[in-house]
């Protein structure tokens, strides 16, 4: 059984890494991560390695989707971050407008963090601060005419993206994986 080696290079945060994975004549899929796996089974064959290999993958596609995206959205001069805000008031709604709190909960960021992004789009005119109708010390963040256009454009670059990264996965594949997650998701935030 003859094996051959793929060499996938690619930057993320601007390493160039090169991940290797092997195929069988029978077709079977071999990664970085199942050598890793078998290394620490002949080292601790005491270790349950099941839930270290899933996050190994997962944390390394996160990493090289998202900075593909990043790539993607370049041709906006759109960093993901400045997408995930505006994001997050185009799906809001009409009339696209949040409070910070509501904003920082979508994005899962600080709200230190997110008083420095919102800072820089409203410089760049994408997004502005209005007063809360029914706080006087409350603001509302809007986005703007010109923050919906781009961030429409953009979402569909995005979207596109997204579904290019998962479509080697048939239709069910998506939607067991999609279920699998959101019961890891739900099981490690509802504490």
């Amino acid at each position: 059984m003859k094996l051959y080696v793929k060499i996938l290079c690619m930057k993320i945060l601007d390493i160039k890494i090169l991940r290797r994975y092997t195929v069988s004549m029978t077709g079977t899929i071999r990664d970085e991560f199942d050598a890793a796996r078998e290394q620490w089974s002949k080292e601790r064959p005491d270790l349950d390695l099941s839930g270290i290999e899933l996050l190994w993958r997962i944390s390394f596609l996160h990493k090289y989707l998202r900075n593909l995206a990043g790539k993607r959205l370049g041709r906006f001069d759109l960093p993901m971050w400045s997408f995930d805000v505006l994001a997050a008031l185009r799906r809001s709604g009409s009339p696209y407008q949040v409070t910070p709190t509501e904003l920082c909960a979508a994005t899962q960021l600080s709200s230190g963090a997110m008083t420095n992004r919102l800072d820089r789009l409203q410089e760049a005119g994408m997004v502005e601060r209005l007063p809360a109708p029914n706080d006087r010390r409350g603001v509302l963040i809007q986005l703007t005419q010109s923050g919906r256009e781009l961030v429409d454009k953009a979402a569909t670059v995005r979207f596109e993206q997204a579904n290019d990264a998962v479509s080697s996965l048939t239709s069910n594949e998506r939607h067991q994986l999609a279920a699998l997650l959101r019961k890891l998701v739900v099981d490690h935030t509802s504490e």
